[in-house]
């Protein structure tokens, strides 16, 4: 099983690049690759752009990292509650190479902030959002109060409620390793 992992932030520091590298490590002997936005900087997406560049090939080459996948797992940042512009740009760039963007594959969403919420209103649009484009989501989850419940040394959750909230998103990885779905 290929996985294709990234978090939607751009942020050299971000707690949503950690939670992910977190996540995907839990799953033992899987094949992932964590994708960093940084290496898809695009200009901000409008038609005009579209007019003048076509189909960029960063653009190409994250749409079809996404096709080469069996499972893709995002950590969303909240911005604003709502999506960080690298990634809405990105996206908007994907979706005029096809709309289905998420290519019909399976997907864990996750999301984190430093906040209560845990970047809820975030991961409720991309929830709600990614069967329009593709996207089978299997679980989700928002974890709240990051810098509360992650240890940034030793890079683990150390919160034993939210790492049992995590292993049950993850599930369906197990189940579909084992070719049970």
């Amino acid at each position: 099983m290929k996985i294709v992992a990234f978090a939607a932030s751009s942020s050299k520091h971000s707690i949503n690049k950690k939670l992910i590298t977190y996540v995907v490590g839990l799953l033992e002997s899987a094949d992932v690759e964590i994708l960093d936005l940084n290496d898809y900087e695009l200009p901000l997406f409008s038609v005009d752009r579209e007019i003048e560049l076509g189909h960029p090939d960063l653009a190409k080459v994250f749409f079809d990292k996404i096709g080469q996948s069996d499972l893709l797992i995002i950590s969303f940042a909240e911005h604003n509650a709502s999506y960080t512009a690298a990634y809405k740009s990105l996206f908007d760039w994907c979706s005029r190479i096809d709309s289905k963007v998420f290519q019909n594959k399976p997907m864990i969403l996750f999301s984190t902030s430093p906040g209560a919420r845990g970047g809820s209103s975030v991961l409720a649009t991309a929830v709600s959002s990614a069967p329009h484009f593709g996207g089978q989501v299997r679980a989700s989850l928002s974890i709240p109060n990051f810098n509360e419940n992650f240890d940034f040394e030793s890079g683990h959750i150390t919160n034993s409620a939210i790492l049992s909230q995590i292993m049950e998103a993850l599930s369906f990885v197990t189940i579909h390793n084992n070719n049970t779905i």
